[in-house]
C-alpha cells in the first residue's frame, strides 16, 4: 500500500516521504483493519514528526492521529468508523488499524472529511468546556486560536451550550472564519487588544471560562480578563511557550486554572469518551456542530498539509482524502 513514512525527525515538509510499497498492517487481537477514507491533520502530527510530542513511535512510522475509515474485513466489514489509529501505522496511508474498543460510528450527518475531524478536537473541547469548566448557558466563553481545529470546535460547542463566545484569532482571514462559526465577538490579536475587548464586551466582568490551547501571551492576557470565579482551561501550548502561573494572582482574583489532557480519559473513564461521542453525534445530526474543513487534499498532499498546520497557517482542519 501507499503510506507516508518518517525515517528521521524534523520539519514535516522535509522528512515525510510517500512510499509506494509499504506492507499493509495486520490487525491483532481487538483491532480492526480499516481503509482510510479521510484523515484530519492535527498539530500533534507536526509535533510527532519533529520528535516533540509525548508519544514517540519508533522510526520509521506513519504519522496521522485521526481518521474516518471503512472496516476492510471481518464481521464489521464496510462499517464507517472514526478514531485514533494504532501507531506506528498512522492515518496518512491507504490502510490503518483501530482499537475496536476505541472506535466510534461515524455520524451519518457528516461526510468522511468532516467525520474524521470530529474526534480529537471536538472531544477535547467537549471535555474542557463541560467536564472541566462546567460551562453554563449565559456565561461568557473566551476561545483562543478560535479559527483552528480545536478552537473552532470550542466556538461551536460554546454556542450550542448557550454561552456568549469571544473568539481570538490571528489575522483577517481567520477572523472571517470565526464570524462564520457564530462567535458573538471576534478579536484579531494582530490588530487589537483582546483583554480590553473582553472587558468592554462583558461590562468589566470578564470571561467566565477561557479555552486556551495557545499558552504564552494568550494565557497571561487571560488572567487579566477572567471573571470572578472564572475558569481557565489549559489545553495546550501552540505558542511554544509554557506559562508559569502566579498562584497568588489566582488567589487574589478567585479564579481556577484547570488542566485538560483528553487522552487520559481513554484509560481513566472510557465510558465518558463514548458518552461525549454520542452527544457530539446528536449535535451533528441537528446541525449544531459541523467541523470546519478548510481544505481537502489527496494523499500525496499530506506532507504539505502537516507543514501548513505546523507553521500556524491553516484554518480549521485540513483533511487528507483516501484514494
Amino acid at each position: 500500500m501507499r503510506a507516508w513514512q518518517v525515517e528521521r525527525l524534523g520539519e514535516p515538509g522535509e522528512v515525510m516521504r510517500l512510499a509506494e510499497e509499504v506492507p499493509r498492517p495486520v490487525a491483532g487481537p481487538g483491532q480492526l483493519l480499516v481503509r482510510v477514507r479521510a484523515a484530519a491533520v492535527n498539530f500533534p502530527d507536526a509535533l510527532m514528526v519533529r520528535g516533540q510530542y509525548q508519544v514517540r513511535p519508533p522510526l520509521p512510522f506513519t504519522p496521522g492521529v485521526e481518521l474516518c475509515g471503512e472496516v476492510a474485513d471481518g464481521a464489521r466489514r464496510s462499517e464507517r468508523l472514526i478514531g485514533n489509529p494504532v501507531l506506528p501505522h498512522g492515518a496518512f496511508a491507504e490502510y490503518a488499524l483501530l482499537d475496536a474498543a476505541a472506535a466510534f460510528p461515524a455520524p451519518g450527518a457528516l461526510d468522511d472529511a468532516e467525520a474524521a475531524a470530529l474526534h480529537i478536537g471536538y472531544q477535547t473541547a467537549w471535555f474542557a468546556l463541560h467536564r472541566r469548566a462546567r460551562l453554563a448557558a449565559g456565561e461568557t466563553l473566551l476561545v483562543h486560536a478560535a479559527a483552528g481545529g480545536v478552537g473552532s470546535a470550542a466556538v461551536q460547542l460554546g454556542r450550542a451550550a448557550g454561552a456568549r463566545v469571544v473568539a481570538v484569532v490571528g489575522g483577517p482571514g481567520k477572523a472571517r472564519a470565526a464570524r462564520a462559526l457564530g462567535a458573538d465577538l471576534v478579536v484579531d490579536r494582530t490588530a487589537g487588544d483582546f483583554v480590553a475587548a473582553v472587558k468592554e464586551f462583558t461590562g468589566g466582568r470578564g470571561a467566565d471560562v477561557v479555552f486556551d490551547p495557545v499558552g504564552g501571551d494568550a494565557y497571561t492576557g487571560s488572567t487579566k480578563c477572567v471573571a470572578f470565579e472564572g475558569r481557565i482551561v489549559v489545553v495546550g501550548f501552540a505558542s511554544g511557550r509554557i506559562p508559569a502561573p502566579a498562584l497568588n494572582h489566582a488567589l487574589v482574583k478567585n479564579y481556577a486554572v484547570l488542566g485538560l489532557h483528553w487522552g487520559l480519559y481513554h484509560t481513566h473513564d472510557p465510558q465518558a469518551v463514548r458518552a461525549a461521542h454520542d452527544e457530539l453525534t446528536r449535535l451533528a445530526d441537528r446541525g449544531a456542530v459541523r467541523p470546519l474543513v478548510s481544505a481537502r487534499v489527496p494523499l500525496a498532499g499530506a506532507a504539505d498539509a502537516v507543514q501548513l498546520v505546523a507553521d500556524g497557517r491553516s484554518t480549521g482542519r485540513i483533511a487528507v482524502l483516501g484514494d
